[in-house]
């Protein structure tokens, strides 16, 4: 992996010559609590791969791990503070505040990289997050090369949603696979035969999964699957078009399905195709989202599809940097959503084009 490495050994090298944990060498190197409790044999193991690799702790990393004061940072890639109870992270840092209280710590919110500033993306952006004892970082695109960098150093930090790298990262996610998976599920027992996946054109972790979710529910239901099930837009909301939507259900296309990000594009550029195309939902085709809808449109019909457990996510985003700060093993399961059961799907229209059959 290229993004961050600045030709040093790091950490993780050291914990996998080592055969044990990074939270491992962490404790062995830092004398932290609970390295009392490692055998001498594992100890050995751990310095024999710092020896042998040439790895230097950080300096500053190492005295900021020395003085532990009972803070959490929290540090969002996306405009998130002030925040109201509208806001889609708003439930995440209700979790995040309650389980760091039940925990006896207080909250630190780094706030500088709302919109883009104090450098978010630059070398650096993230070293006053070690004022905390650790981090939890938000957000759907955030620096490798930065989390890396501290990955490295041993800084206890949690990213809230999967990510496949930096190697070494600990995050909690949402089964999205499953949740996505299910939905399509639910159509296809309504009758849909022809269901067609809205969403952004990235590879953020979150949309991967739904799409994976969604071609699983396909392949499930024995329907076409592939690239044609996927409408990608890098602008949802300019290119899908009310004549775009009405060429697909002339071609049989009886279902849509939105994916959730954080602008919301995706739905919003359905309902809003449909509802220019005259499209009746359900009774001219049904809607389904992979997640909530944005806040702009809260008020309006409620779609099928799932919610996303947000304050439990952050509570257990907070269980796993606690026990990253205090040196211990971290794990969590991946937090199962809601089915939700709104008003915009039903059966398929009688008259389906002869091309769908």
């Amino acid at each position: 992996m290229s993004g961050g490495r600045t030709g040093r050994p790091r950490q993780a090298e050291v914990a996998r010559l080592a055969g044990v944990s990074q939270a491992t060498v962490s404790l062995v190197l830092g004398a932290r609590k609970g390295a009392a409790a490692i055998t001498e044999e594992t100890r050995r193991k751990v310095l024999d791969a710092v020896h042998s690799l040439g790895y230097v702790p950080d300096p500053a990393a190492s005295r900021l791990a020395a003085a532990r004061n009972n803070l959490l940072g929290v540090f969002s890639f996306t405009s998130a503070f002030p925040t109201d109870v509208e806001h889609s992270y708003y439930p995440f840092l209700v979790g995040v505040e309650q389980e760091a209280a039940a925990r006896g710590y207080d909250l630190v919110l780094f706030t500088g990289s709302s919109t883009g500033g104090a450098g978010a993306g630059g070398p650096g952006a993230l070293n006053r997050v070690r004022l905390a004892d650790g981090c939890l970082f938000l957000g759907r695109h955030a620096p490798t090369g930065e989390l890396l960098r501290l990955v490295d150093d041993g800084f206890p930090v949690v990213h809230l949603g999967r990510r496949d790298e930096p190697e070494g990262l600990a995050w909690v996610g949402a089964d999205y696979v499953s949740a996505s998976r299910e939905v399509v599920t639910r159509l296809a027992g309504l009758g849909h035969r022809r269901i067609l996946l809205v969403r952004e054109d990235d590879e953020a972790p979150a949309s991967t999964d739904r799409e994976r979710g969604f071609l699983m529910g396909l392949e499930d239901a024995g329907l076409p699957g592939g690239p044609a099930s996927v409408f990608r837009s890098a602008d949802p909301e300019r290119d899908l078009t009310a004549g775009r939507l009405r060429g697909w259900l002339d071609e049989g296309v009886t279902a849509f399905v939105a994916e959730e990000t954080d602008t919301g594009a995706a739905w919003r550029a359905l309902y809003g195709a449909a509802r220019s195309a005259g499209v009746d939902c359900p009774r001219d085709a049904s809607l389904a989202l992979l997640g909530s809808p944005p806040r702009d449109l809260s008020q309006g019909p409620v779609p099928d599809g799932f919610d996303v457990p947000r304050p439990q996510l952050g509570a257990a985003a907070v269980r796993m940097l606690a026990a990253l700060v205090a040196g211990e093993r971290a794990t969590e399961p991946l937090v199962a959503c809601s089915p939700r059961a709104g008003s915009t799907a039903g059966p398929p229209p009688a008259t389906v084009p002869a091309t769908a059959r």
